[in-house]
């Protein structure tokens, strides 16, 4: 168990990193955040503005496939949103009943990239639908995660391919005495999100 909880803190720690790399795109890319805006400086966006592909030239070059299955893929849409809603919705009745802190959404879903003036209106649609839907995909693993820690903290015995927020709370798959044990405590645990 102590050395999961080593390799978790590693992630951690390479995850911080990760960020402050980010962040240092900042400077390279002459940008800033101010609340939910990016803004970036003038020259830059004057630049950016010379290396759009105009609409005529991206349709022109956009393969039949890319066209015939354009469609399809933006028909997932329907689903997606029906499932943000019901899950904002669970949350916010549920989650208070058990005293799960709620997902702030916001967090999850980033839509930014409709922003960059070197994207033309067809570019800068499919930025937004992108975004939308892995912000919506995150939002409801993060939901699942914390219903999960409540109803059933267990590990899974095979390995997983995604390891959500809230997996290293869990009791090791196989550890009956520590889960009847532990199980009021560990559903309850939810102190690390206090500081967010």
């Amino acid at each position: 168990m102590e050395r999961l909880q080593e390799l978790i803190e590693k992630i951690k720690v390479l995850e911080s990193e990760l960020s402050i790399e980010i962040q240092k795109k900042q400077e390279e890319f002459f940008y800033n955040i101010k609340g939910r805006r990016v803004l970036f400086e003038e020259a830059t966006r004057k630049y950016h503005k010379t290396l759009v592909t105009n609409v005529h030239t991206y349709l022109l070059n956009a393969t039949v496939l890319n066209i015939v299955t354009a469609p399809i893929i933006w028909a997932c849409l329907i689903p997606a949103v029906f499932m943000d809603l019901i899950i904002t919705v669970y949350q916010a009745i549920y989650f208070p009943i058990y005293n799960i802190p709620k997902v702030d959404r916001s967090e999850h879903i980033i839509i930014d990239h409709h922003d960059l003036e070197y994207l033309n209106i067809f570019e800068k649609v499919n930025c937004v639908y992108c975004g939308y839907f892995n912000g919506m995909i995150s939002y409801v693993q993060e939901v699942a995660a914390r219903t999960e820690q409540y109803w059933c903290p267990i590990k899974h015995a095979r390995k997983i391919k995604t390891i959500h927020s809230r997996y290293k709370k869990f009791f090791e798959y196989g550890d009956a005495d520590g889960y009847k044990k532990e199980f009021g405590k560990v559903r309850r645990d939810f102190e690390d999100l206090k500081d967010e």
